[in-house]
């Protein structure tokens, strides 16, 4: 029986599984360098083959690695899944790419010029329409420091003197004031009165909605600086999906006006001087309340479904200073949301088949089980189908982050940026020098490495494996958030002495 670890400070450990120990033991050293690419994640791919390495000038191959004489006989990739429920450190390291992608658009940086900083910008709100009247939580005025944890006291959810009912004998009131995280809020007063079919139709059709909503803005503040006989304009976007707790998607958008270089259209120009955010603002609100589509017939609606925008739109100006709200806290707020997915409506499944259909899909359930069915019977019917392919995210089958392709950098230029790094960094304790003993440059490299691998299989071989790779993957990352926290203190005094001097 092997005795329960404890420390310098007297606090008792639960003791390490078998499996743990016996990895613990020789070779752990080069077995979690190994697997130190996917430490940390939930659920790695497991791939096995070969891995060539080609020269790149003649492309003759210079040497063949199979992965059977590497540690476990495989090479371990984290999963990259972005959602905070499925893969939690996964979805961090996605949240902070996120973060320097929508905020180098706003202050530059990242391959971004600095200039961008002066360009007129908004971060705008665009919500879905009424399908239904819902349990909700209004607060008139907030005085709380932090709407997440709000304490403010909300209205009545839907009062009303004369009481009235729906034709199915339900009462469309309510007098609750609900708190955060009330199981009501989102639900509908009476499921079956609220329109689930127009809900899921929208989500899926809310992507085609955005690509007019940003046309009509660039044209309608085109038109203006025509008239003011200045030069053309372009904005550029950087955007993000958000579920509501009533499984209705909108968009967070971070709206930033730009200039056009006719002899060189990639190039961050600034914008004539006679727009201003004012005039972005104004383009934004005109945009979303006049901007409309259909859908095409379907035999549930031979009509067609309306897809317009709900009535409230909020358009906030973005200032460095802070004055409305800073850049900061656009792309921290941005960035949080792009790991999130239905799971604020209680759905958190993958992708649906009619194996399992059964399961979340219910005509008569919940109201998410009822979006569900909606999505996956109305995706019958031809030019539909991907309602039924979306019908686990309810119906929505669009990316939870874009961006205009203008706009910043790019998550893949970020990736390569972290590989570098990771080749070129000062090794650490627990880590071998020769493991950093890489090409500084990946551009320069004169070999490539090409891989004939196969999937093997997803997840940690062993629970112990799981254990130890988590481990050293926190402990990592606890010296990096007290390197950052030692670095802010540094900057902070710095600031400081400069301004008593």
């Amino acid at each position: 029986m092997v005795s329960a670890p404890h420390d310098d400070a007297g606090t008792t450990w639960p003791p390490l599984p078998p499996d743990a120990l016996a990895r613990a033991g020789d070779g752990y050293f080069g077995w979690l360098d190994h697997i130190w690419p996917a430490a940390g994640c939930s659920h790695p791919v497991r791939l096995a083959g070969d891995l060539d390495t080609v020269d790149t000038c003649t492309g003759e191959v210079l040497a063949t690695a199979p992965t059977s004489a590497m540690p476990d006989g495989v090479i371990y990739k984290a999963c990259g899944n972005r959602r905070v429920t499925v893969c939690p450190s996964c979805a961090d390291t996605y949240r902070r790419d996120a973060f320097q992608l929508i905020r180098s658009g706003l202050t530059g940086g990242k391959t971004v010029p600095t200039t961008v900083n002066r360009h007129p910008a908004v971060f705008a709100t665009f919500t879905a329409p009424s399908f239904g009247p819902v349990h909700t939580r209004h607060v008139r005025r907030h005085t709380c420091t932090d709407k997440t944890r709000c304490s403010c006291r909300p209205d009545p959810c839907h009062a009303r003197r004369d009481l009235p009912t729906c034709r199915h004998g339900r009462h469309l009131v309510c007098f609750a004031r609900h708190q955060p995280g009330d199981a009501q809020l989102g639900q509908p007063l009476c499921p079956d009165c609220y329109d689930h079919d127009h809900h899921a139709v929208w989500n899926n059709h809310a992507g085609e909605l955005w690509r007019r909503t940003k046309q009509a803005i660039t044209r309608y503040l085109n038109r203006l600086a025509l008239a003011r006989r200045l030069p053309p304009v372009r904005v550029s976007h950087g955007k993000v999906a958000e579920f509501q707790a009533r499984g209705a998607v909108h968009f967070h958008a971070l709206l930033r006006l730009d200039g056009v270089d006719p002899d060189d259209p990639a190039a961050f120009v600034p914008p004539p001087a006679g727009i201003t955010a004012a005039d972005l603002d104004e383009a934004v609100r005109y945009a979303a309340a006049h901007i409309t589509c259909t859908t095409d017939p379907h035999p549930a609606r031979p009509g067609g479904w309306p897809i317009a925008w709900g009535d409230q739109v909020d358009v906030r100006i973005i200032s460095l200073s802070g004055e409305s709200v800073s850049d900061a806290m656009v792309a921290g707020y941005l960035a949080k949301y792009a790991t999130k997915g239905t799971e604020v409506t209680g759905h958190t499944s993958r992708r649906l088949h009619a194996a399992n259909i059964a399961l979340y899909a219910k005509p008569d359930g919940t109201h998410t089980e009822r979006l569900v069915h909606a999505a996956w019977t109305l995706g019958e019917h031809p030019g539909f189908e991907s309602l039924r392919r979306w019908a686990h995210m309810l119906g929505f089958g669009g990316h939870f982050l874009t961006k205009a392709r203008r706009y910043s950098v790019t998550f893949g230029a970020l990736r390569a940026a972290r590989v570098l790094y990771r080749r070129t960094q000062t090794p650490g304790p627990e880590q071998p020098p020769e493991r950093f003993e890489r090409q500084a440059d990946l551009d320069t490299e004169t070999t490539l490495i090409l891989g004939r691998l196969s999937y093997v299989g997803s997840g940690w071989k062993t629970t112990g494996d799981a254990l130890l790779a988590n481990t050293a993957a926190d402990q990592a990352r606890r010296r990096h958030q007290a390197g950052r926290e030692e670095l802010a203190h540094e900057l902070h005094l710095s600031n400081t002495s400069q301004q008593a001097a």
